[in-house]
């Protein structure tokens, strides 16, 4: 297809000689002049008046540039300025959404923490699930009397360090 994609000009299915076009009444005949191609002298001289119709578009534009080149100059500066306010204001709605999201994080691995069945399966699920990511300290969050407290909690097959029923 010769426009790639582009709608098709609409165009009369069926073709009338000249004598049935002019035995036609005038509202018809538009009706079905509107939809053929115009004459090849006719099409050529309505690209010449587009291509003039652009050309003095071009040399106003050209004309209007020079002579306002202080307020343009000041006009892309505003229009820099409220560039900038609006990506900051973009980044500062990403920021909240960021902060916000990681906070109902924190709150759901707690509660889901919390509703353990017993501590040692609340441990290990703190372990593996920390509520809050510190991307700047990956390593070991607990201290050492934390640290005492875990180990003593997990080396107790029994249960009788901490006891933990939820009904």
């Amino acid at each position: 297809m010769p426009n790639d994609g582009a709608q098709e000009k609409p165009k009369n299915w069926k073709k009338k000689s000249p004598n049935e076009i002019k035995k036609m009444a005038p509202q018809e005949k538009a009706r079905y002049m509107a939809y053929e191609e115009p004459q090849k002298d006719i099409q050529d001289r309505l690209d010449a008046t587009q291509k003039r119709v652009k050309e003095v578009k071009i040399r106003h534009k050209m004309l209007k540039g020079h002579k306002n080149l202080p307020e343009e100059e000041e006009r892309l500066k505003h229009s820099n300025l409220i560039g900038q306010l609006k990506a900051a204001e973009a980044r500062n709605r990403i920021r909240v959404m960021r902060l916000q999201y990681q906070a109902m994080r924190a709150h759901e691995i707690k509660h889901l923490i919390a509703c353990q069945p017993t501590s040692l399966k609340a441990l290990r699920f703190e372990a593996l699930v920390p509520p809050f990511i510190d991307n700047s300290n990956p390593g070991d969050q607990l201290d050492k009397l934390e640290r005492s407290r875990v180990e003593a909690i997990l080396e107790d097959e029994m249960g009788i360090t901490v006891n933990r029923k939820l009904d």
